[in-house]
């Protein structure tokens, strides 16, 4: 077997795990966060979503936390931007990259985004366009690549397309998210090795929610294909409302655990993210989705 030497985890607990949250989370309690995901190493945080606060409240503050958190130069902070209209605001924040989002799935793509998979391919390439003369990155993520809660299974053929349309218009990466989290680790082989005939390996990133426990099965085998890059959120925060019983992203820890185990450096230790995973979850008065935080519990 052969993995590589070291993996960079990008963080998406503040902004994909915390977006379908009810009630309301303090500024204060999201900027702690995120200083302390900092102080753990972690070098991309993905903070927030310019988005419209009609369809996502949890992320109205997202201009607010940009200014008011921590920035080392050796960090990157990208912001999700589904629109010019989010976009102009990550350019008047100054956000170092921004990002997109397409899919393969027509139903997901009206129903998430109230537009056709033509439609925001053209959002897409506006964005790009606009974002390009402010010299700021762009990161791609394309969802439901392993299943859509309305169509079930998503042509691979389609999504290695759009993978390849991403990085042809300037992402720097594309990462490719499991949304309702219902792949194994065979149709995660399949998928990455057909997008990789197009995009090089060290440019796909591997989203893997853990809906059906499956998540770090996955991330093992895709790790032996030269994945370097895994999303994670830290307590395991999140979930895909469309996919009853959605336990969300696979965890932060979880996956660090299992990394660790194999050999391959990250640069984070363990120990610190433990601790930040039981702050936002005491905050939360729930305990974290991880086995690994409840774990080491004492």
């Amino acid at each position: 077997m052969t993995f590589p030497r070291k993996v960079n985890l990008y963080e998406v607990g503040p902004r994909d795990g915390l977006q379908n949250e009810k009630e309301i989370i303090p500024i204060g309690v999201k900027v702690n966060l995120i200083n302390k995901l900092i102080n753990c190493n972690i070098k991309e945080i993905e903070i927030g979503s310019f988005v419209s606060p009609k369809w996502v409240p949890q992320m109205a503050d997202s201009e607010i936390i940009i200014d008011k958190i921590n920035k080392p130069e050796t960090t990157s902070f990208p912001v999700l931007t589904p629109n010019l209209k989010g976009v102009q605001k990550a350019i008047e924040k100054k956000a170092d990259t921004v990002c997109v989002f397409v899919t393969a799935s027509e139903t997901f793509s009206k129903k998430n985004t109230n537009c056709t998979v033509s439609e925001s391919l053209k959002r897409v390439e506006e964005i790009i366009s606009e974002v390009k003369k402010h010299n700021i990155k762009v990161r791609g993520y394309l969802s439901c690549v392993l299943g859509c809660p309305y169509e079930g299974k998503v042509s691979y053929e389609s999504t290695a397309d759009l993978a390849s349309f991403l990085i042809e218009q300037g992402c720097y990466q594309v990462s490719l998210g499991d949304t309702i989290g219902c792949g194994t680790p065979f149709d995660a082989i399949k998928l990455f090795e057909l997008v990789s005939k197009n995009v090089n390996i060290e440019n796909i990133a591997a989203h893997f929610h853990d809906t059906y426990g499956q998540a770090l099965s996955n991330i093992y085998a895709v790790l032996q294909m030269g994945v370097q890059t895994l999303d994670t959120s830290i307590a395991g925060l999140g979930g895909c409302p469309y996919a009853k019983g959605a336990t969300g992203n696979v965890a932060t820890e979880d996956v660090l655990y299992m990394l660790n185990g194999i050999g391959i450096k990250t640069g984070i230790k363990l120990k610190d993210i433990i601790k930040v995973s039981w702050y936002i979850s005491n905050y939360m008065k729930r305990l974290p989705n991880s086995k690994v935080a409840r774990a080491y519990v004492n």
